[in-house]
């Protein structure tokens, strides 16, 4: 291992969206469908449709941070460059919740789904199988992870667009109309919409990861903006298509268990057929998703072991493979918690960490452009002072809707985090105590 080698700089625009995307997994919709479906009451559109409006505001937000740092890190670095060093750290932290719980949410959902389709086999075991297989890919290296994401991604929208063309079809042949049922419905008030948006917002989850392939892009500075929007735009056209069908075509749908609700879905549309090529999609999803989630939790490991808030040994490349080998190792390790956690608590943790760290990248913009560089001119004014405002008091609204669960959860993983932060500085102060002609470094 070394600490003087750098990342590969060799993913190029479609490389990118395509990890983005394939961290998202638009399959997720159906994943998830269960949980996602009972948050908003039923009313999935809706909520979808809420959760687009922060999402987008926070994308561009996203989009002009990597713009003036084209480089990996995420909202720990644009936070920690624009706004405290400190602050960025907790912010990190944040984010690290939300990365980490995606590579066990892919491990856990292919376990499930498997089992669903091979009740002999149990969950555990592909839980195990996924978390090997992703293992080996990320050593091997990032260029190979997305290339292989290009073809699941491919699938994934195929079997999207299949689907709904489906329920098109069915509705023509029964004489169903386009209808508002979707949008509204008397016996759900708004407030549950909104509470079932803060759930939702994990479905986009995704475009902020590829802000960690920076040091990997090429022209990040172009690359990365446009990724963003690409990803989001085209995960809300699907999400919104799918939830508007379902809803008009089966409004009155139920299911037995909310983890396998797709698969009871598919199976109540399209029978067994339906119910296998849909779980032949899944497993490649979900293999996509848990590659791009390991690498993005590993590369915001690796940065912040450069930077010194984490030991140095996260800071570490592999001479060969030129990739975070240790980060791997221990992501992979942390993946197998899939054995003992529920999707439901997991989807809570996730969203915690990205809607923090989205709040925050939309008051970093504000702070490095407004503040920092005093850019004030009417254009600046609209897009980098009122788009981040509207993103962040959205963003920061969705945080109040969360359970009281999600917030204590998300409690005690920062709490966690000032303990690391408080350990690290006092080292640090000793060392410069012990060692002055080091000061500066930390």
């Amino acid at each position: 291992m070394s600490y003087n080698i750098t990342l590969k700089r060799s993913l190029s625009l479609s490389h990118v969206v395509t990890m983005g995307l394939a961290w998202m997994s638009p399959m997720i919709f159906f994943t998830s469908f269960g949980v996602l479906h009972e948050g908003s009451s039923g009313m999935l559109l809706a909520a979808y449709m809420l959760a687009f409006v922060a999402i987008v505001f926070t994308a561009a937000s996203y989009g002009q941070m990597a713009r003036a740092f084209p480089v990996a890190g995420s909202a720990y670095t644009y936070v920690s460059k624009a706004m405290n060093p400190w602050l960025g750290f907790f912010v990190g932290w944040a984010v690290l919740l939300d990365y980490l719980f995606s590579c066990i949410i892919a491990v856990l959902m292919f376990g499930i789904n498997l089992n669903a389709q091979f009740p002999s086999v149990p969950s555990a075991v592909w839980i195990v199988l996924l978390t090997v297989i992703v293992m080996i890919i990320n050593i091997v290296g990032i260029k190979t992870s997305a290339n292989v994401s290009k073809v699941f991604v491919l699938m994934q929208i195929l079997f999207i667009a299949g689907f709904c063309a489906l329920l098109v079809y069915r509705a023509l042949q029964g004489g169903v109309t386009a209808g508002l049922n979707p949008f509204v419905s008397e016996g759900v008030s708004f407030s549950s919409i909104l509470a079932g948006a803060s759930l939702v917002c994990f479905s986009f989850l995704g475009f902020d990861s590829i802000t960690t392939m920076a040091a990997e892009t090429k022209e990040p500075q172009k690359t990365i903006p446009r990724a963003i929007m690409v990803i989001v735009l085209l995960a809300g056209a699907m999400y919104f298509a799918t939830a508007y069908l379902i809803q008009q075509m089966y409004p009155a749908f139920t299911f037995g268990n909310v983890d396998s609700a797709g698969f009871e879905l598919m199976q109540a549309i399209g029978g067994p057929t339906l119910a296998s090529v849909f779980t032949f999609v899944i497993i490649f999803s979900i293999l996509s998703q848990g590659m791009s989630s390991m690498t993005t939790v590993t590369r915001l490991l690796f940065v912040m072991g450069r930077t010194s808030l984490l030991p140095r040994r996260f800071g570490s490349v592999h001479p060969r493979f030129r990739t975070p080998v240790f980060n791997i190792l221990l992501a992979s390790v942390i993946s197998l918690s899939a054995l003992f956690v529920s999707l439901e608590t997991a989807i809570k943790f996730v969203n915690f960490g990205a809607l923090t760290a989205f709040l925050f990248v939309n008051l970093s913009v504000i702070f490095h452009y407004i503040v920092r560089e005093k850019r004030r001119a009417p254009k600046d004014l609209l897009l980098r002072l009122l788009c981040p405002l509207l993103g962040a008091g959205f963003v920061l609204y969705l945080i109040t809707l969360l359970d009281l669960s999600s917030l204590l959860l998300g409690g005690g993983w920062l709490l966690a985090g000032l303990v690391v932060y408080a350990v690290k500085r006092s080292k640090l102060a000793a060392h410069e105590a012990s060692a002055p002609e080091l000061e500066g470094i930390a």
